[in-house]
Protein backbone atom coordinates (compact mmCIF):
# COMPACT_ATOMS: atom_id res chain seq x y z
CA UNK A 1 0.00 0.00 0.00
CA UNK A 2 1.65 3.27 -0.94
CA UNK A 3 2.16 5.86 2.08
CA UNK A 4 0.27 8.42 0.66
CA UNK A 5 -3.26 5.66 0.91
CA UNK A 6 -1.72 4.88 4.65
CA UNK A 7 -1.55 8.49 5.63
CA UNK A 8 -5.11 9.69 4.37
CA UNK A 9 -6.66 7.04 6.98
CA UNK A 10 -3.67 7.15 9.91
CA UNK A 11 -3.09 10.70 11.21
CA UNK A 12 -1.28 9.28 14.00
CA UNK A 13 1.02 7.62 11.44
CA UNK A 14 1.15 10.80 9.82
CA UNK A 15 1.99 13.27 12.49
CA UNK A 16 4.55 10.31 13.78
CA UNK A 17 6.67 10.61 10.04
CA UNK A 18 6.68 14.13 9.96
CA UNK A 19 7.92 14.31 13.59
CA UNK A 20 10.82 11.82 12.31
CA UNK A 21 11.13 14.08 9.29
CA UNK A 22 9.77 11.65 6.85
CA UNK A 23 10.13 13.37 3.26
CA UNK A 24 7.29 11.34 2.26
CA UNK A 25 4.95 12.68 5.22
CA UNK A 26 5.75 16.34 4.07
CA UNK A 27 4.89 15.71 0.11
CA UNK A 28 1.82 14.26 1.72
CA UNK A 29 0.83 17.19 3.72
CA UNK A 30 1.62 19.40 0.86
CA UNK A 31 -0.50 17.69 -1.82
CA UNK A 32 -3.23 17.96 0.74
CA UNK A 33 -3.13 21.65 2.15
CA UNK A 34 -1.01 23.69 -0.70
CA UNK A 35 -4.00 24.35 -2.77
CA UNK A 36 -6.36 25.01 0.48
CA UNK A 37 -4.52 27.57 2.06
CA UNK A 38 -3.53 29.25 -0.96
CA UNK A 39 -7.37 29.25 -1.75
CA UNK A 40 -7.94 31.16 1.90
CA UNK A 41 -4.94 33.55 1.70
CA UNK A 42 -5.79 34.75 -1.86
CA UNK A 43 -9.25 35.44 -0.35
CA UNK A 44 -7.67 37.09 2.23
CA UNK A 45 -5.43 39.28 0.06
CA UNK A 46 -6.69 39.33 -2.87
CA UNK A 47 -3.23 39.41 -4.17
CA UNK A 48 -2.07 35.85 -6.02
CA UNK A 49 1.97 36.61 -5.02
CA UNK A 50 1.10 38.11 -1.55
CA UNK A 51 -0.77 34.30 -1.35
CA UNK A 52 2.31 32.08 -2.29
CA UNK A 53 3.98 33.67 -0.18
CA UNK A 54 2.18 32.87 3.02
CA UNK A 55 1.90 29.28 1.07
CA UNK A 56 5.45 28.75 1.44
CA UNK A 57 5.94 30.67 4.63
CA UNK A 58 3.44 28.46 6.31
CA UNK A 59 5.31 24.63 5.44
CA UNK A 60 8.17 26.41 6.76
CA UNK A 61 6.39 26.71 10.00
CA UNK A 62 4.94 23.68 9.68
CA UNK A 63 8.77 21.89 9.74
CA UNK A 64 10.09 24.56 12.48
CA UNK A 65 6.84 24.04 15.06
CA UNK A 66 6.02 20.77 14.37
CA UNK A 67 6.80 20.22 17.76
CA UNK A 68 4.68 22.46 19.23
CA UNK A 69 1.50 20.46 17.59
CA UNK A 70 -0.15 18.91 20.60
CA UNK A 71 -2.31 16.79 18.68
CA UNK A 72 -5.36 18.20 20.27
CA UNK A 73 -7.10 19.70 17.15
CA UNK A 74 -6.68 18.55 13.41
CA UNK A 75 -3.49 19.08 11.86
CA UNK A 76 -5.55 20.60 8.87
CA UNK A 77 -6.98 22.91 11.10
CA UNK A 78 -3.69 23.78 12.56
CA UNK A 79 -2.31 24.86 9.10
CA UNK A 80 -5.10 26.56 8.41
CA UNK A 81 -4.59 28.84 11.76
CA UNK A 82 -0.98 29.23 10.96
CA UNK A 83 -2.05 30.53 6.93
CA UNK A 84 -4.69 33.02 8.68
CA UNK A 85 -2.41 34.82 10.95
CA UNK A 86 0.16 34.65 8.45
CA UNK A 87 -2.84 36.46 5.99
CA UNK A 88 -3.81 38.77 8.84
CA UNK A 89 -0.01 39.66 9.85
CA UNK A 90 -0.06 40.82 6.09
CA UNK A 91 -3.39 42.67 5.92
CA UNK A 92 -2.49 44.31 9.20
CA UNK A 93 1.38 45.77 7.28
CA UNK A 94 -1.07 47.62 5.03
CA UNK A 95 -3.92 48.31 7.21
CA UNK A 96 -2.38 48.76 10.73
CA UNK A 97 -5.93 49.71 12.35
CA UNK A 98 -7.62 46.47 10.81
CA UNK A 99 -9.94 44.59 13.17
CA UNK A 100 -10.44 41.04 12.90
CA UNK A 101 -10.70 39.71 16.43
CA UNK A 102 -14.01 38.64 18.32
CA UNK A 103 -15.43 42.14 18.71
CA UNK A 104 -19.08 43.08 19.22
CA UNK A 105 -21.02 42.69 15.98
CA UNK A 106 -22.86 45.19 14.70
CA UNK A 107 -24.62 44.56 12.33
CA UNK A 108 -23.18 46.66 9.59
CA UNK A 109 -23.77 44.47 6.49
CA UNK A 110 -27.20 45.45 4.70
CA UNK A 111 -30.37 43.44 4.99
CA UNK A 112 -31.76 42.26 1.64
CA UNK A 113 -34.58 44.37 1.02
CA UNK A 114 -36.12 41.13 -1.14
CA UNK A 115 -34.78 37.74 -0.99
CA UNK A 116 -36.48 34.91 -3.60
CA UNK A 117 -36.43 31.15 -3.22
CA UNK A 118 -33.41 29.60 -4.60
CA UNK A 119 -35.29 26.19 -5.75
CA UNK A 120 -37.78 28.43 -7.88
CA UNK A 121 -34.88 29.19 -10.17
CA UNK A 122 -33.91 26.51 -13.59
CA UNK A 123 -30.82 24.74 -12.50
CA UNK A 124 -29.13 25.57 -16.02
CA UNK A 125 -29.23 29.13 -14.47
CA UNK A 126 -27.95 28.61 -11.00
CA UNK A 127 -24.53 26.59 -12.74
CA UNK A 128 -24.62 29.56 -15.52
CA UNK A 129 -20.74 30.80 -15.68
CA UNK A 130 -22.25 34.29 -14.94
CA UNK A 131 -23.77 33.74 -11.91
CA UNK A 132 -20.35 31.97 -10.76
CA UNK A 133 -18.23 34.69 -12.19
CA UNK A 134 -21.03 37.06 -10.09
CA UNK A 135 -20.41 34.87 -6.95
CA UNK A 136 -17.10 35.01 -7.25
CA UNK A 137 -17.08 38.90 -7.12
CA UNK A 138 -19.63 39.14 -4.48
CA UNK A 139 -17.68 36.83 -2.30
CA UNK A 140 -14.45 39.34 -2.99
CA UNK A 141 -16.55 42.40 -1.99
CA UNK A 142 -17.35 40.84 1.42
CA UNK A 143 -16.05 42.25 4.23
CA UNK A 144 -12.70 40.87 4.84
CA UNK A 145 -14.06 39.30 8.48
CA UNK A 146 -17.13 38.31 7.07
CA UNK A 147 -15.30 36.80 3.68
CA UNK A 148 -12.86 34.67 5.82
CA UNK A 149 -15.59 32.90 8.01
CA UNK A 150 -17.42 32.38 4.79
CA UNK A 151 -14.38 31.12 3.01
CA UNK A 152 -13.36 28.81 5.75
CA UNK A 153 -16.63 26.95 6.15
CA UNK A 154 -18.81 27.20 2.82
CA UNK A 155 -15.38 27.09 0.24
CA UNK A 156 -13.02 24.88 2.39
CA UNK A 157 -15.58 22.50 3.76
CA UNK A 158 -14.88 23.08 7.75
CA UNK A 159 -16.91 22.54 10.67
CA UNK A 160 -18.25 25.89 12.27
CA UNK A 161 -15.95 24.97 15.37
CA UNK A 162 -13.07 24.55 12.84
CA UNK A 163 -13.59 27.98 11.19
CA UNK A 164 -13.93 29.63 15.15
CA UNK A 165 -10.78 28.04 16.14
CA UNK A 166 -8.81 28.95 13.08
CA UNK A 167 -10.13 33.01 13.50
CA UNK A 168 -9.78 32.56 16.95
CA UNK A 169 -13.37 33.36 17.13
CA UNK A 170 -16.18 32.24 19.78
CA UNK A 171 -18.49 30.08 17.96
CA UNK A 172 -21.78 32.36 18.67
CA UNK A 173 -19.43 35.12 16.82
CA UNK A 174 -18.36 33.10 13.84
CA UNK A 175 -22.36 31.42 13.11
CA UNK A 176 -23.45 35.51 13.58
CA UNK A 177 -20.83 36.01 10.74
CA UNK A 178 -21.48 33.11 8.13
CA UNK A 179 -25.24 34.24 8.68
CA UNK A 180 -24.57 38.13 7.61
CA UNK A 181 -22.46 36.58 5.01
CA UNK A 182 -25.07 34.53 3.60
CA UNK A 183 -26.98 37.10 3.79
CA UNK A 184 -25.23 39.76 1.95
CA UNK A 185 -23.90 37.54 -0.74
CA UNK A 186 -28.03 36.03 -1.22
CA UNK A 187 -29.39 39.78 -2.13
CA UNK A 188 -26.25 40.38 -4.90
CA UNK A 189 -27.14 37.41 -6.36
CA UNK A 190 -30.65 37.63 -5.77
CA UNK A 191 -30.68 40.83 -8.05
CA UNK A 192 -27.48 39.39 -10.87
CA UNK A 193 -30.22 36.38 -10.89
CA UNK A 194 -33.41 38.27 -11.86
CA UNK A 195 -31.41 40.55 -14.22
CA UNK A 196 -29.47 37.58 -15.81
CA UNK A 197 -33.23 35.59 -16.09
CA UNK A 198 -34.79 38.68 -17.58
CA UNK A 199 -31.89 38.78 -20.11
CA UNK A 200 -32.17 35.32 -21.19
CA UNK A 201 -35.88 35.51 -21.26
CA UNK A 202 -35.53 38.07 -23.91
CA UNK A 203 -33.33 36.33 -26.38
Amino acid sequence: MELSSIYANNAIQLLNDLRRREPEAFAFVFEQYSDKIYRLSVSMLKEEAAAEGVVQDTFLRLIERLDQFDGRSNLGTWLYRIAYNLSVDRLRQRKPDLMLADEPEDGRLPIPAQLIEWQQWPEKLLTDAEVTETLDKAIAALPEKFRIVFVLREIEGLSTQETAEITNLSLSATKVRLHRARLFLREHLTQSLLAIGLEKETK
